[in-house]
């Protein structure tokens, strides 16, 4: 299943799907992708829709609405509003404007959106194409963790953090006993019940509450070291090819960027960079044109 949305300017926006059956299916398996190549039969696959899913998109306004439905008719989906003020006061300053959007924070409120039924999720970011059976990372088992999410241990993870966070053991001392990887949060199957027992997302707040009233900062990049800083080293790992990401280049210049060694099962343009920007600007990048052909904004304009 592809979702690919532009809402109201907000490019950063974040969208969630709620998956109610394993047997739901994205498109074939993306193994043969090399480079900026893919077999036909990837796009045409990619307008396959099951009429009997229900998905909910945290989003804002009526656009979203219409484009999905308009997109696919057939689809049952319920969207949910979240309100930009519940997180607003929290939110510091980033590296790039575009982290500082309240709706890159929506995902830390599912366990709220949503209804306490709910006790499972997938949550995909906007920027990505999945290109395999999405039901395969829905039956990720994820033990006696509450996220699962790919993990990348060999990324220097301090630069995460400020030399404020590191020198003061008050801060890093919550790494004690942990053996804290990366994992970047834009593709993860989150527990909810779990969720709310352990009261997440108040913990989340409350790291976000310490960056603001701290002398100095104890991180610079937007929504992510909150989310590390409660789960690093407690993440039930997933397969890399369910997260290609950084295809939109790093976070202060942006770059063109190949795939990573492996097979393929979720591309994601994490970073400046984003596809629909560059396509607008004729200046994309080679994997820019796996995008194209599913904008549905360009397409309904």
């Amino acid at each position: 299943m592809l979702w690919i949305m532009r809402f109201s300017g907000f490019f950063s926006a974040a969208m969630v799907m709620i998956v109610l059956s394993p047997s739901l299916q994205s498109f074939p398996p993306a193994e043969a992708i090399k480079s900026s190549h893919v077999d036909s039969s990837f796009y045409s696959s990619a307008r396959q829709v099951s009429g009997k899913r229900i998905f909910p998109f945290p989003g804002l306004g009526n656009g979203l609405e219409a484009v999905v439905r308009s997109t696919f008719p057939e689809l049952k989906f319920k969207v949910y509003y979240f309100d930009p003020e519940r997180v607003r006061s929290l939110i510091s300053s980033s590296v790039r404007q575009a982290l500082e959007q309240p709706l890159n924070y929506a995902r830390n409120y599912l366990a709220d959106l949503l209804e306490t039924c709910v006790t499972r999720v997938i949550y995909l970011d906007s920027d990505l194409v999945v290109v395999d059976d999405v039901s395969k990372l829905w039956s990720t088992s994820l033990g006696k963790k509450t996220i699962g999410a790919p993990e990348y241990c060999h990324a220097n993870f301090t630069k995460y953090f400020t030399q404020y966070f590191w020198s003061d053991s008050r801060f890093s001392g919550v790494f004690s006993g942990r053996r804290p990887c990366y994992f970047n949060t834009g593709v993860m199957v989150i527990d909810l019940a779990k969720w709310r027992r352990f009261g997440y997302t108040r913990r989340i707040e409350r790291w976000m509450e310490i960056q603001k009233t701290s002398v100095n900062r104890i991180y610079e990049l937007g929504s992510l070291p909150p989310f590390l800083l409660v789960f690093a080293g407690h993440v039930a790992p997933i397969e890399h090819r369910w997260n290609q990401h950084g295809l939109g280049g790093d976070n202060v210049r942006g770059s063109c960027r190949d795939l990573h060694p492996g097979p393929v099962s979720l591309l994601h343009w994490s970073g400046s960079g984003k596809p629909w920007l560059r396509l607008d600007s004729k200046e994309p990048c080679p994997l820019d044109s796996l995008w194209a052909p599913f904008d549905l904004h360009g397409r309904s304009t």
